[in-house]
């Protein structure tokens, strides 16, 4: 078997970037697309095939709203198994933009004379059919381009950026691990180790911290 090339290091959007790939992405039928992988740090993979008997955008018996997902294995296919499916949490601007593109898929649909099946795909094309990997990486390039971006981004840095926002904002690394679906936060350190905000001067941090205020607090006793 030929060895496969080495691909290119994957990087992050800041937050800024976000914002703009967002911005620009309105309108488009990317848009829910993006937004659930950018907030929610889902796979491609889980947001292809991802229909809409899986997600839950109602709060229900204290459960919030959330997505059912299962990470495929690549190598056979998009598989479920019930060791792959997780729950994922919905933030609220997810909430909001996945209720606009289910009004939006049904009036599409409706004013094709095709019977709305409520266990479609959440992501289609015009004609129902599931949404390509290809097709989502050529319209996320344009999306990128749009947002004044080099077009060489990829629907799967959306992750990585997920990741590395929430280490900016100070989310301890068990948390990612848990909310990215791995097993150990060591496999989440090795995986985005270039995405996770260093935390090794935060004990230098605190010291300062602390010994400056007892600093201050000798001398007024002085």
């Amino acid at each position: 078997m030929p060895e496969g090339r080495t691909g290119r290091p994957s990087k992050a959007l800041n937050l800024e970037q976000a914002k703009a790939v967002l911005v620009a992405a309105r309108g488009s039928r990317l848009y829910a697309y993006l937004v659930l992988s950018l907030l929610s740090g889902v796979w491609t993979e889980e947001a292809r095939p991802l229909t809409w008997d899986h997600v839950y955008l109602a709060p229900e018996n204290d459960i919030p709203p959330h997505a059912a997902v299962w990470r495929s294995v690549r190598r056979h296919g998009e598989t479920k198994t019930r060791k792959s499916r997780r729950a994922i949490a919905l933030p609220m601007q997810g909430v909001e933009v996945l209720e606009e593109h289910l009004r939006c898929q049904k009036q599409e649909r409706a004013s094709r004379g095709v019977q709305w099946n409520p266990a479609g795909r959440v992501f289609a094309t015009r004609s129902g059919e599931p949404v390509d990997a290809a097709n989502v990486r050529r319209d996320f390039r344009a999306i990128v381009k749009k947002a004044g971006l080099a077009p060489e981004w990829t629907p799967r840095e959306l992750r990585h950026s997920f990741v590395s926002l929430l280490s900016d904002h100070g989310i301890p690394l068990e948390r990612i691990a848990m909310l990215v679906g791995h097993s150990s936060q060591a496999t989440t350190e090795a995986v985005y180790r270039k995405q996770l905000r260093p935390v090794i001067t935060q004990g230098a941090e605190a010291m300062d911290e602390i010994f400056q205020f007892e600093a201050r607090r000798s001398d007024s006793e002085a």
